[in-house]
């Protein structure tokens, strides 16, 4: 197995990590329907980095890094759409 693949599956999974991380929050967001305590400029913040990561990893063709932020920023997403939705 040469370097480049090795090096493709460590970011598939790095990126396969994170994207899940973010899984118990959303879930905890949409059953208890509060976003309360979720920060606005931190979330759009994020939410706008990882839409130029998915950019990026789409403009050198990296599915380890266009595939991974393409998920997180729709998981990102909801939960900016929640903070939106869920006023307490």
């Amino acid at each position: 197995m040469d370097n480049g693949v090795i090096f493709e599956m460590v970011g598939m999974a790095a990126g396969t990590l994170t994207t899940i991380s973010f899984l118990p929050q959303v879930i905890k967001t949409y059953k208890s329907r509060s976003a309360k305590d979720l920060s606005l400029g931190m979330f759009l913040l994020f939410t706008l980095g990882v839409f130029l990561w998915t950019v990026y990893g789409v403009v050198i063709n990296k599915p380890a890094v266009y595939v991974a932020n393409g998920v997180t920023l729709v998981l990102a997403a909801s939960l900016l759409y929640a903070k939106f939705r869920f006023k307490p």
